[in-house]
């Protein structure tokens, strides 16, 4: 008896489901035409850098397509492919809308010549980049990102108190770090384990050169053992501390 009902419902269940899906297919089909077109695109966001323009061309394949037929997916991918858009959220609105909700990139630095980092720290290009001031100047190669941001800040941490500002930090090819002050100054500390050493030992002096010198220096080498080399402007004669040995990396 048991069986038999089991037998029956497994019937059914099989009937069921060759009834539904043509039904299923029609009315795709239907859905799918250019019924109840797309007419309407409604943006939430508050741009700087992303234009009504690039949106509309992004998501200019979906309009004039069937309410049911219009791909969300597509307008999300096409959307956030967009150089500022951290991200998006797409929803159909009935009759005839899509309504965008976009975030925009908010940049942190300057990466190399022609890109930008995000405070998400995602790389992404920018033809503004270079024309963007405030903004720190990061360079080193791409795979070591993450190690140039870390030390940009370490930098920061380090500076604070000295009255020098930290506009920019470079890691060499060869493993070499920098740092450009927003005065232009350059300080190459160079590599090894020695940097935060190097760094340190220059901090420490530099209110008694800074007395000195008001003025503020040109650059400073701090690839010596026993001490640094400082370049004044104006073509003034380098000042040096303990030049023994100054083996150069």
């Amino acid at each position: 008896m048991r069986a038999g009902a089991t037998t029956r419902v497994v019937a059914w269940g099989i009937a069921i489901t060759l009834v539904a899906l043509p039904i299923v297919g029609v009315l795709q089909g239907w859905f799918a035409a250019s019924r109840w077109p797309v007419k309407q695109l409604k943006v939430e966001a508050e741009f700087v850098h992303v234009t009504d323009a690039q949106i509309k061309g992004a998501v200019m394949p979906q309009l004039g397509r069937g309410f049911f037929a219009a791909d969300l997916d597509e307008v999300r991918k096409s959307v956030a492919a967009l150089p500022w858009v951290e991200s998006v959220e797409a929803r159909k609105h009935w009759p005839d809308s899509i309504l965008l909700r976009i975030y925009e990139r908010q940049p942190f630095a300057r990466w190399n010549d022609n890109d930008l980092i995000s405070r998400q720290g995602k790389v992404f290009p920018a033809r503004e980049a270079e024309h963007m001031d405030g903004l720190p100047q990061l360079r080193g190669p791409d795979a070591r990102l993450a190690e140039v941001v870390s030390f940009y800040a370490q930098a920061q941490k380090q500076f604070a108190g000295s009255h020098l500002q930290v506009a920019g930090v470079t890691l060499s090819n060869r493993g070499s770090w920098s740092v450009v002050t927003a005065g232009g100054a350059e300080v190459v500390i160079g590599d090894g384990d020695q940097v935060d050493r190097r760094l340190r030992r220059f901090l420490d002096v530099y209110p008694q050169l800074a007395s000195t010198h008001p003025g503020g220096f040109a650059s400073v080498d701090l690839r010596y053992t026993n001490g640094f080399a400082v370049s004044w402007p104006q073509a003034q004669a380098p000042a040096a501390t303990d030049t023994r040995s100054a083996p150069r990396t």
